[in-house]
């Protein structure tokens, strides 16, 4: 084979291969440019504008219910041009399912429509003390004991594992610390029947106590039952359900989502401010007056998008009518909005900038990028501090997120969430 032969065939694998790059790149960019999740609010039209330069076709099963551009999707198809603004309604409100083909057959992905009912909601910014008690007994982690006999063992190596929850010994149900301790010490040296819930599993295991040097009985295990906090409130609803934080309380050494049994919201006060700064976040540093005069809330939920529950007769009645519709995160645009915050001993509203909004983001806390440009809360707290997650986004007249995160070497910026992520987990009422 000649030189020229080989120098084609080289060429040709290379356009190939550059080719099926950009397929794949193609693919994925639309792929990722087009949500997983759309949610609109009923007997309304929503419009969308993704700026593809491709034809596509909108199959849904469930005709009559929802229409695109003012046409209802009927069994076979709707061509719409991805390069254009278009329009969602729907007549009822629920899930809905619907594929988005490219070119009348290659299903690009498919989409769930969330139809809500258009909400108002109360933005607060204010400062709350937050207190919840773990469902079961949290375990941290394992470690070795130093038994009486002057050897070190470990009696939960391989067994209990960072995140479980300890609910009943030789099945009789645990609710906290105290009683597992107690349950433990009363042991006598006999092997212990642990019920573990993990990942919604209960699994048990056989462990044996080793009694220590001072004449306790112990498993190896770091364990924790509850933990507080400062935080924001987000909004309060016309029906005395709350949203705060924007994120999920974690516990501070395993970093996971910490499951709740029940939780209180306080009165807070904020006493000092440690500015935030380059590769290192600040924070509010606050007095929770966690007595029951103070108490304001009762925690029901703790999820990725925040806390949620119910507030009290109390707080209730101190409300004004400053209710706010909701706005949906096609809604939001890039550029000017304020947040509500309370870091000067009173909630004011502070000048941001959206600087990137990403439909399509697997991580939900992180829909939006914003930057403080507010020159009085940047000389009080040098940007987003810890404390400030929740604090509500308004944009043109509506609430259209919270704060949840800053970014570690620039306080100035930082994520958050958009509001429809956190009214989903409003239905609060049938928890106990």
């Amino acid at each position: 084979m000649n030189k020229k032969a080989i120098y084609r065939k080289i060429l040709l694998l290379l356009f190939v291969i550059n080719f099926i790059a950009i397929i794949i790149f193609s693919y994925k960019r639309l792929y990722g440019s087009v949500p997983d999740k759309i949610r609109i609010k009923v007997g309304e039209d929503e419009e969308f504008n993704f700026n593809l330069p491709f034809q596509a076709d909108f199959t849904n099963e469930n005709i009559g219910v929802i229409s695109v551009n003012n046409k209802t999707v009927p069994a076979n198809q709707i061509k719409i041009d991805l390069n254009k603004p278009f329009t969602l309604k729907s007549t009822e409100l629920g899930s809905y399912e619907i594929s988005l083909k490219l070119f009348g057959f290659l299903e690009l992905k498919k989409i769930e429509i969330g139809v809500i009912e258009d909400k108002e909601l109360r933005p607060s910014g204010s400062p709350i003390g937050i207190y919840v008690e773990t469902d079961g007994v949290m375990v941290l982690g394992t470690g070795a004991i130093n038994g009486a006999d002057g050897l070190n063992y470990e009696p939960s190596l391989n067994k209990l594992k960072s995140g479980d929850y300890i609910t009943a010994i030789n099945h009789m149900p645990i609710k906290n610390k105290k009683e597992l301790i107690n349950m433990i010490q009363r042991c006598d040296g006999e092997d212990l029947l642990i019920d573990v819930r993990r990942n919604n599993e209960i699994i048990q295991y056989k462990i044996t106590p080793v009694k220590t040097v001072d004449g306790e009985y112990k498993i190896g295990t770091w364990i924790r039952d509850n933990t507080q906090g400062i935080g924001t409130m987000t909004f309060t609803t016309k029906d005395g359900e709350f949203g705060a934080l924007g994120h999920g309380i974690t516990d501070i050494d395993t970093s996971l989502i910490m499951e709740i049994q029940q939780g209180y919201l306080y009165n807070a006060e904020i006493m000092t401010i440690i500015k935030g700064r380059q590769g290192a976040p600040g924070e509010l540093i606050g007095v929770i007056n966690q007595n029951e005069f103070n108490k304001i809330g009762n925690i029901k939920k703790n999820t990725n998008q925040g806390i949620f529950g119910s507030i009290t007769e109390n707080y209730i009645s101190t409300f004004q009518d400053d209710f706010i519709p909701i706005g949906l995160k096609q809604e939001v645009k890039l550029g000017p909005a304020t947040i509500l915050s309370c870091v000067d001993d009173e909630v004011k509203e502070y000048n941001i900038e959206i600087k990137k909004i990403d439909l399509n983001n697997s991580n939900s806390n992180k829909g939006m990028v914003i930057s403080i440009v507010d020159d009085e809360l940047l000389n009080l707290t040098g940007g987003i501090v810890q404390g400030m997650s929740g604090s509500p986004i308004i944009q043109n007249g509506k609430i259209i997120g919270a704060v949840t995160h800053v970014f570690i070497q620039d306080s100035t910026k930082g994520y958050a969430t958009f509001i429809e992520n956190m009214i989903y987990n409003l239905d609060t009422k049938e928890s106990n």
